[in-house]
Parts: C-alpha cells; structure tokens; sequence
C-alpha cells in the first residue's frame, strides 16, 4: 500500500439506483462555464502585454526598452517590469481574499448564488478593462476581475462534485478545466486576430470581450438548479430529496440520499468549518487541498499561459509568431484536456498524475538546455526556424501533459475529498493557496527569466519532480467513490490512516474497504 493505498472499487457507488441523465449533464456544462471567465483572463493577458500599441500606452518604460535597438538589452530582460507584471498578478491578489468570503456565501446562500454574483462582479470589470484611460482604472478592473474569479472558482467546482453522479464525477467536473482551456484558446484567437487592427485601439476589444463569458455564467447561474447537499445544508429536506430523483433519474434514491441527509446532519454540528478543518480527522484534506493547488502552479504552466506571446516574442518569434505560437498551445490545451475526461473514471487520478507528471518534467529539462545552448547565459544569441519550431513542440507537449494531468486533477480532487462540514472551507483553501501562487509566480516570472534565464525551466522541473513523487505515497484513488464516503479512502491508506477515527467511516460498509 505504500504507492498510495488504493482503495476497492466495490464501494457503494455501484449500489446507487439511478442513471445519467440529461438534465445533470446539461446542468454541469451549464455549470462547467463558470470556467470560461478565469480561462480568458489567462488566455488574454499575455497578449495584451505583448502589443505595442497598449504598453505605449500603459507601460511606456517597457515600450521603449523594447524598441530600442541600440539598448543591447538581454532577450530574457526585455520585458522586465514590476508595473506590467502588477496588472497581471492583481487579479489573483482580488481572487485570493474574495475566496474567503466566497466560501462563507456558498455554504450560506448556496453555491449558484456564488456563481451569479461572480459573474456579475467579472462583467463590470469588464467593462472598466474595456473603456480603461490610465493604469489606475485598467489595475481597479483587474481587481474586480479577480473577485468574480474567485467566487467561480469556489463555487463551480463543488457544484459539479455534487450534482455528479459518482461513476462520472471526474469527466463532468473536469468540465470546469475544458471551459478554462477553451477560455485561453478564444482569448488567444481574438488577440490574434485584434493584433491586427490598425490605429493601436484592438486590445481595448481584447479586454472588453471578456464580458462575453462573465454574461454566460451570470445567465447560467439563473436557471441552475441548487444542489441536494446545498438545499439539505440550508435544511429544505424534502426539496432536496425531490432534486436528488430528479437528477439521477429515479424515485429510488433512498439509500444515496439518506447518505446525503446524514452528512448534513453532522456538517450542522459543525459551528465554525475553519476551525474544524484544523482538527487530526480532517488532517489529509488539509494537506492535500493545500498542497495540490501549490504544486499545480509550480508547474510553471501559468509562465506558458500568461506569457505564451511575451515569451515567444522574447525567443525570437515575430509579433503575429508569437501570437499564432499561443493559439497553438491554446488548441493543444483544449484537445489534450478531452483526453483526461474519457479516462479520469475509467484509469482513475493518480495514473493520470503520475504519467503527466513525468512527461512535464522531460520538457522543462529539454526546452531549458535547448534555451541555454540558443541564448546562453547572456541572452544575445539568436534562434534559428528549425530551433523554434523544436521549443514550440516541446511547450506543446508539456501542455498537453498539464491538460490531462495536473490542470483538471488540481481542481477535481480537492472539490471530491472533503465531507460536507468542511467542504466551503477546504475549497476556500483550494482557491487560495491557488491564487496566492497564481499571483506569485505571474509577479515574478518576468524578473525570474531575466535572472535565471534558461535556469527557470529547471526550476519548475525540479518542482514537477517533487509533487510527482508527493502523488505516488499520498495521493490515494478516489475515482467512483462517492464524495460522501471518501473517508473510506482515506481509512484504507497506508499513511492518511492514522488520522481517520473508526465513527468516521460507515459501519455498514467498512468491510467493502
């Protein structure tokens, strides 16, 4: 057991009446879009730094490094600036500390409330990014974008856990991932295609077409059914248990929803979720919804995805190269993620971790000493077509690794593995420490590459190395468990074991562990 405790299939997922029914697909892709918002601020920051109309507006001290032929400045210093990474980072600062309080708002008002007052905070900013005249307006834009992303991003992946039925929790939650990658993809296409306009006002479109999926998600989140566990934790049980047949399809949901009646019951004993979460029983969630979203961002996938055209552009690519270059990761991106639905509840979390894992870590460690051998330490040499091509295949493996691996699981398993009296708070978590790192490496990527040039590939490398063994002891498979039995997963690992009181498991059902 000391790969990661797998845990018997035969749990009573298989025993739940019911079937896949429409009505919950089509309410989890409705859900799922929640994801296009944080997807397109991804996808469009990179390439609105990257043209020059907006830094010379914007970030001129940039703008006239960048332009200045005879300055002799490194390629991996040229776009160094605290200022221009700010309107990147703030986002996730806004994100980080609105995840707080879109926690309490879930557990209090339900998880579409979050949804839609998420939505309606990223339509108005906007609307300011769009119309901004000084850096002050387009940094007060960002910050509200950064709320409306981290109440989605509370809000969106719990909601599909729990409309999920069990045997097809991973596919439909990675729906939240397939909408962010989509997300970046349209974001670099209309970069792509605003870089084109002439008279230097195309990123203001870049910037305002991201009222497009912040109105989505806030229509969305309208006609959303609530779900069972939420209803139940606002103490409506019969409505709850009329939403339960009608999701999955059957009157016959006694047993699946007396589960979901017993967790409420203990979530209502639970006063303050915050101060629970710290107890030893709750031990491996803590750990895992911490350590699972640090790890996802030092992957380095965000150095790709903020500042795919900035760093194209600093590799010698030309402006509508660099651009283009990003359009193909952001394909790439979409196509791999589709791989991770079809085989997330058929091979399970942990092979799709490992396996991505490895193959990052083989990309950073080539595409830094095919870097290092092109620009060397100083940064003056220059990259041949072929040399290009080469990098760029190389980034769009290691984003396909992330898009089955690292970017749907970071989001999935941490919104499975918590029992409801602790669920706001260990999404919250999941949010937070995602955001904080988020920000953190979007602050300093730029001063980092100017710094430890080639180097920063393995860097990221070293630390895809570390969570890919941190998977292989601690992460057990949770895949066709229900979420509200995932203490049985934790009771039969090796390490998390210890932690685990014997009342928390069900009785009835311990044997089948």
């Amino acid at each position: 057991m000391a790969g990661g405790g797998f845990v018997s299939e035969a749990g009573r997922s298989a025993d739940y009446a019911g079937s896949i029914t429409a009505f919950v697909v089509v309410t989890c892709v409705v859900a799922a879009m929640g994801g296009l918002i944080f997807g397109y601020d991804i996808g469009i920051s990179g390439g609105v730094t990257s043209m020059e109309q907006f830094l010379g507006k914007f970030f001129p001290s940039v703008y006239r490094k960048m332009m200045d032929e005879t300055a002799r400045e490194s390629e991996y210093c040229k776009f160094d600036s605290e200022l221009l990474t700010l309107f990147t980072s703030s986002l996730y600062v806004a994100a980080l500390i609105a995840s707080f309080f879109a926690s309490a708002v879930t557990r209090a008002f339900g998880r579409k409330m979050s949804m839609f007052f998420g939505g309606t905070v990223f339509l108005l900013g906007s609307i300011l990014n769009g119309a901004a005249i000084n850096i002050e307006m387009l940094i007060i834009g960002r910050l509200l974008l950064g709320v409306g992303v981290g109440f989605a991003n509370q809000s969106v992946p719990v909601y599909l856990s729990e409309m999920a039925p069990a045997k097809i929790r991973g596919a439909l939650n990675i729906g939240f991932q397939m909408a962010i990658t989509i997300g970046i993809l349209f974001a670099n296409l209309v970069n792509y295609g605003t870089a084109q306009i002439k008279g230097g006002w195309g990123w203001r479109i870049s910037l305002g077409l991201a009222a497009v999926p912040a109105i989505m998600m806030t229509v969305g989140s309208v006609f959303l059914p609530d779900t069972p566990n939420s209803i139940l934790e606002r103490g409506h049980t019969d409505k709850a248990k009329q939403m339960l047949r009608k999701i999955r399809g059957t009157d016959d949901v006694d047993e699946e929803f007396q589960d979901l009646v017993d967790a409420s019951e203990a979530a209502k004993k639970v006063d303050h979720p915050w101060k629970n979460i710290l107890e030893p029983r709750y031990r491996p969630q803590l750990i895992i919804c911490t350590l699972i979203p640090f790890f996802q961002q030092l992957t380095g996938i965000n150095v790709i995805m903020f500042y795919a055209p900035v760093l194209f552009k600093t590799l010698g690519f030309g402006d509508n190269a660099s651009l283009m270059s990003a359009v193909i990761t952001g394909v790439v991106n979409v196509l791999a993620t589709f791989v991770s639905i079809f085989t997330v509840d058929k091979f399970g979390r942990r092979i799709l971790f490992l396996e991505g894992g490895a193959q990052m870590f083989i990309c950073q460690i080539a595409i830094g000493a095919l870097i290092g051998l092109t620009f060397g330490v100083s940064g003056e040499g220059t990259i041949t077509k072929g040399q290009a091509d080469l990098v760029l295949f190389l980034i769009c493996t290691y984003v396909a690794a992330f898009a089955w691996s690292w970017g749907p699981l970071g989001w999935l398993v941490p919104s499975e593995i918590c029992p409801l009296e602790i669920r706001s708070a260990g999404q919250a978590i999941n949010v937070s420490v995602n955001m904080l790192f988020t920000f953190f490496v979007a602050q300093v990527f730029l001063a980092m590459l100017c710094h430890l040039k080639f180097g920063l590939f393995f860097f990221f490398a070293f630390f895809v190395f570390i969570m890919t063994i941190f998977v292989f002891f601690f992460i057990p498979e949770t895949k066709n468990m229900p979420i509200e039995e995932m203490n049985r997963v934790w009771k039969a690992h090796w390490f998390w074991k210890k932690y685990i009181p014997d009342d928390a498991v069900n009785i009835g059902h311990q044997d089948d562990v």
